[in-house]
Order: C-alpha cells, then structure tokens, then sequence
C-alpha cells in the first residue's frame, strides 16, 4: 500500500534543522570526536596566521572565524545531520508506505580498514567487521527493499509477517520509481528499525494511526509471548551480537506455522527448548 501525502506533511516529517537523536547519531564515537577535536585545533591555527598577514584591520573577521573554527567539534554534528535532511528533502514528492516483513537475517558486514605493522615491519591490514540485522520488506504489488541496521537487543522481538511502515520520496508526483526510503516503523510492536532516525517519529506515528486504521489490516500471526522469568535471559547474548535467527535449529515437531507469503516463521530459543522437553515428556 503506497498512500501520496503532501509537501507541508513530508515537510514536518522530515526536519530541516537536526533534531536531538540525529545529532546523537553524528556524534559518532570517541574516534569521530578526536577528528573533529583535531580539525577544530588546526583551524584556529590557521586563522591565526593568517591574522597575522592581514593585520588588525581584520580582527573581527578572524575573531568570528577563530570561534566557528574552534567549535568546530561541538557544531560539526548539526551541520552533518542538517545535510543529510536537505539531501532528502530534495525529493519532491512523497509516500506514506505499508507492506510487510518478508525475511531477517544476520550477516557479517566489513566496516573499516586499517594498516599497521608487525613486530616482523610488515605492513598487515586490519579489518573490523560487526554483524548486521538484515530486513527485507515488500508489498502485494512486487515492492522489494532491504534495510540493513547494527543489531540491537530490541530487534528480538522482530518477526516475519509483521506489518511494517515506512516513508518513501520520489521525483515523479505517480511514485512510479521510489527513490529512498526513512526508518521502518513496525506498529504491531510500537518499535523503530533504522540506522540513521530521518523521521520526526512522533508525528509519523500519528499519520501511522490515522491512515493505518482507515485500511483493513490483516491481523499476523505473533509467536507466543515469553514468561517473565525467561524474557530477557539471553539479552546479554544478543548484545554481544548473537542474533538469535539461525533456521537449522531443532524446532518442535508440530506443524510449522507459516505467513500470508509463505514464509516460516522463525523460532526463538525458548521455543526451541519447550519443543526438546515435549518430545522428552512423550519418550516417557
């Protein structure tokens, strides 16, 4: 299902300026700071010389330029966010998307290259991978796209056959050809999937009620809900990148429980072990 919205909504959805968890996302990490830290130093270094060519004619000019130079670090974030938004907002129009997830899985993603030396002088590459969550969605007219975020504790509870939501731009006012897409917005589960947060979420939310619940949604089928007592035991395993979504696990001998695409749904691990003590329980 693809509804067009207008420019003043598209407008709010995505901001102009960065909002608080966009700039949290180009703050980066400590690596990130120390460069801008580095670039902000170097700054105020040349602006300093050159005020000394130019003489006091230009102090206020080399003032401002020292102070913008020299916050560099701080500003920098706003500045990289506010233009990642302008690029989407180039698009000229834009579509409130609804379909569903199709698959998820775990692959193992290259992230950086670094050269160092060994104790033998040689020139050795280091590679830094990290495991990604994989998302594909789609709807009943064909429409495929995958999203690919760091894997996250609260992505447990992401399953095949879920309602997924989403905001699409285009050129063309048809949205024939979808050209990007923002954060994917599961409402079943009132959870968000992205890596960076385009979306003012709380107003795509609302749009998400108001045009969500004006067209019939076929109810998915969710996997039994977990006791608290084994909730959040393997939390810890998630975070240090287990992904919890291998298919050749041993799975109970009922019936496998499929979704309106005919796909399996995936079994979690609590699942997996209520399947090996039935089987032990009837052996007895």
């Amino acid at each position: 299902m693809l509804i067009p919205i207008n420019r003043e909504k598209f407008e709010l959805l995505i901001p102009r300026i960065a909002t608080g968890p966009q700039y949290n996302y180009c703050w980066g990490k400590a690596r990130d700071f120390l460069n801008r830290l580095l670039i902000s130093v170097l700054g105020v270094v040349v602006v300093w010389i050159m005020h000394l060519f130019l003489g006091s004619g230009f102090d206020a000019i080399s003032l401002m330029l020292g102070v913008a130079t020299g916050f560099y670090w701080l500003w920098g974030p706003v500045y990289w966010a506010s233009l990642r938004n302008s690029k989407f907002r180039n698009y000229k129009h834009s579509g409130f998307w609804q379909g569903r997830v199709l698959d998820i899985y775990v692959t193992e993603e290259l992230t950086r290259e670094e050269e160092d030396v060994n104790q033998k002088g040689e020139l050795v590459i280091i590679e830094n991978r990290e495991r990604r969550l994989n998302i594909e969605v789609g709807d009943e007219t064909g429409f495929r796209v995958e999203l690919q975020v760091p894997l996250k504790r609260t992505y447990k509870q992401i399953a095949r056959g879920q309602v997924a939501e989403m905001l699409v731009v285009a050129q063309q006012p048809s949205l024939n050809r979808l050209e990007k897409f923002t954060d994917l917005y599961l409402p079943e589960r009132n959870l968000w999937v992205s890596d960076y947060p385009y979306l003012q979420r709380q107003i795509f939310e609302k749009l998400s009620q108001r045009i969500g619940s004006d067209v019939p949604r076929e109810k998915s089928r969710q996997r039994p809900q977990k006791s608290s007592r084994n909730a959040y035991q393997n939390d810890r395993e998630y975070d240090d990148y287990d992904d919890g979504y291998d298919d050749n696990q041993i799975e109970d001998d009922r019936d496998e429980e499929r979704d309106n695409y005919g796909q399996k749904y995936l079994p979690d691990k609590a699942q997996i072990r209520r399947g090996k003590q039935d089987r032990g329980d009837r052996l007895r």
